[in-house]
């Protein structure tokens, strides 16, 4: 599949939004991409993460962790398509942790994936989270980077589409300027 062919699919389900968002990170920005209006339909998630998966098949991965709420979906397809298993990070009191009961081998190869990566601050902290765990993280999978590839994890790293999206600080954001009401879309309280 080609970007354009990936961004046909967010368009046609209304998932690339247009307005003043306020983000996860507390950025502000004039597009969101929703993409649990995409992952809603089975077979298009799994399309998208196998396309995703096979992007990233050569790094031998035995789990695909992604943070809750928006990677549990892409990290379940991805492990479907390279037939390992699936785990999520979750936030507890603020802090991303490993919970449910699920654990790794010492140097597990571990895949973090996620659904759309702005600034990288969620991934990181599941990079942490399963290393801390006693896992190896070898590679990093998003659906969307809508960094336009300036984040970096130093691991591989592979998006379907990677577009660069303007952000701004609250202060020097000029939809607040104009007056344009703010919509917090993410699962994730802004900081």
């Amino acid at each position: 599949m080609t970007e354009s062919e990936i961004l046909a699919i967010f368009k046609e389900h209304a998932a690339l939004l247009e307005g003043h968002f306020v983000l996860s990170s507390g950025l502000h920005s004039n597009r969101y991409i929703q993409c649990a209006l995409v992952l809603q339909f089975p077979k298009i998630a799994e399309r998208l993460c196998a396309e995703l998966a096979g992007k990233l098949k050569g790094l031998g991965v035995r789990t695909v962790a992604a943070p809750a709420l928006g990677g549990v979906l892409v990290a379940h397809e991805v492990a479907r398509a390279l037939g390992a298993r699936a785990v999520f990070t979750e936030r507890q009191d603020g802090v991303m942790k490993l919970r449910r009961g699920f654990s790794f081998a010492p140097n597990e190869l571990t895949l973090v994936v996620e659904d759309v990566v702005t600034t990288g601050l969620s991934t990181r902290e599941t990079i942490q989270c399963v290393e801390h765990a006693g896992a190896r993280v070898c590679g990093i999978g998003a659906l969307v980077d809508r960094s336009g590839g300036q984040v970096n994890f130093g691991l591989p790293q592979f998006a379907l589409v990677a577009m660069r999206v303007e952000t701004y600080a609250p202060a020097e954001c000029p939809l607040c300027r104009a007056g344009v009401p703010t919509t917090k879309p993410g699962s994730r309280t802004p900081r």
